[in-house]
């Protein structure tokens, strides 16, 4: 048995199993893997990587599954194999570059079949009488236990919530996870809260609206994003870089395929290194350009030749980020109440009213150069059908 010192949960334990797989090349792979993407730029301390996060959630899994007699020893080695490996499918800089590999290989970070398969990982499983599919399963949730790890309320939550609080000094991930797992209970095949658990559960959920815009969606990590995933879709464009690939790589690894491109990708890695970022020509919410606007998700390079054209630049100096449908899936938690089983927004006046608030939250980002910004969020502002007039920002130099 070893221990290991983590700032958030204090000693986490690793047996036999679990140190062979802390040591294998895909678990490694994840400390070179960022837990928040560009957020550094933002807040300088997040630079906590995947691999901790990775330690932290299969210690609540193990404190969780302790805890409930229904789950038999066997089942218990699966989930903490389960929840110590429940991201070795991502890719470098995490969320960032997911949506490139979902386009491109139809795999989520989810998916970890192939790279269970192709390495170590599969004969350490073996050896210890652990079957690889069912740990997979456990992973996408598809198994009743395997809701611990992926359903409306999970450890995976609860871990990341509080460790990015901490590591970026936002005092918003405030989340009682101890009192939430041991309110947690099967229940008919189910993961559900107990009736003592509805105040930790809103917790979670009012840290996670809370770090949403703070946070995971800040607009200059929103814009830092957006720049990167373009220079990495612009080597895959070029046949420069197999996306199947990607998935393989860390974040120094593609960073420096992006600088060394003597192309559009160089540029873009030179403004990211130097924090030379694009800036907010249109910043809107749905109350000015109408939930509708969704649906120019798949046509967004269109859009900005269309505006570039407008304008007379080139289409690269103008990016379009607009984000997925906002969704706070913890509001279908199912919570046991005097006998009852209730969906979380209908016992939580909380809840049912963050499910409104939440897409506040949303905006809709049309970015350029500095200098071109003025020109680029008028035409956006024609192009989208701006309700109302949006005040011109007085950005000073750190804004983005």
């Amino acid at each position: 048995m070893k221990v290991i010192r983590d700032p958030i949960h204090g000693y986490i334990e690793l047996d036999e199993l679990t140190l062979s797989l802390v040591d294998s090349p895909p678990m490694q792979r994840l400390r070179r893997i960022s837990q928040l993407g560009l957020s550094n730029l933002v807040y300088p301390g997040a630079n906590h990587t995947r691999f901790e996060h990775s330690l932290g959630v299969m210690h609540l899994a193990s404190i969780l599954t302790s805890g409930i007699d229904t789950v038999g020893n066997d089942e218990k080695d699966e989930l903490k194999v389960a929840a110590l490996l429940h991201d070795i499918g991502h890719a470098p800089f995490s969320h960032v570059t997911e949506g490139l590999i979902k386009r491109y290989t139809r795999k989520g970070h989810e998916d970890i079949r192939d790279i269970i398969k192709k390495t170590e990982i599969s004969e350490i499983l073996t050896e210890h009488g652990i079957s690889p599919s069912k740990v997979e399963n456990h992973i996408q949730g598809i198994t009743d236990f395997g809701k611990i790890l992926n359903s409306e309320i999970d450890v995976d939550k609860m871990d990341y919530l509080v460790r990015d609080s901490h590591y970026t000094g936002v005092a918003f991930g405030l989340v009682d996870h101890m009192r939430l797992i041991n309110e947690l209970r099967f229940y008919e095949n189910k993961l559900v809260v107990s009736q003592g658990g509805v105040k930790a559960a809103e917790s979670l959920l009012v840290s996670r609206f809370l770090m949403h815009p703070s946070v995971y969606y800040h607009h200059v990590s929103r814009i830092a994003e957006t720049m990167f995933t373009r220079a990495v879709d612009d080597l895959i464009q070029h046949e420069l870089l197999d996306p199947f690939e990607l998935r393989r790589m860390d974040d120094a690894k593609i960073s420096e395929m992006i600088r060394n491109n003597d192309g559009y990708a160089s540029e873009l890695a030179s403004r990211l290194d130097n924090r030379e970022l694009y800036k907010r020509a249109l910043y809107v919410g749905f109350d000015e350009v109408g939930g509708s606007v969704l649906k120019h998700r798949k046509n967004v390079r269109r859009i900005e030749a269309e505006i570039a054209d407008m304008v007379g630049i080139e289409s690269k100096e103008v990016l379009i980020d607009i984000p997925s449908d906002p969704e706070i899936v913890e509001m279908k938690a199912l919570v046991k109440m005097n006998g009852r089983m209730l969906r979380l927004d209908e016992c939580s006046h909380v809840v049912a009213t963050l499910e409104h608030a939440h897409r506040d939250n949303w905006k809709m980002g049309v970015y350029t150069t500095r200098e071109h910004r003025d020109k680029v969020g008028k035409a956006a502002r024609d192009f989208f059908d701006v309700k109302k007039t949006v005040k011109q920002f007085r950005l000073t130099e750190l804004d983005g």
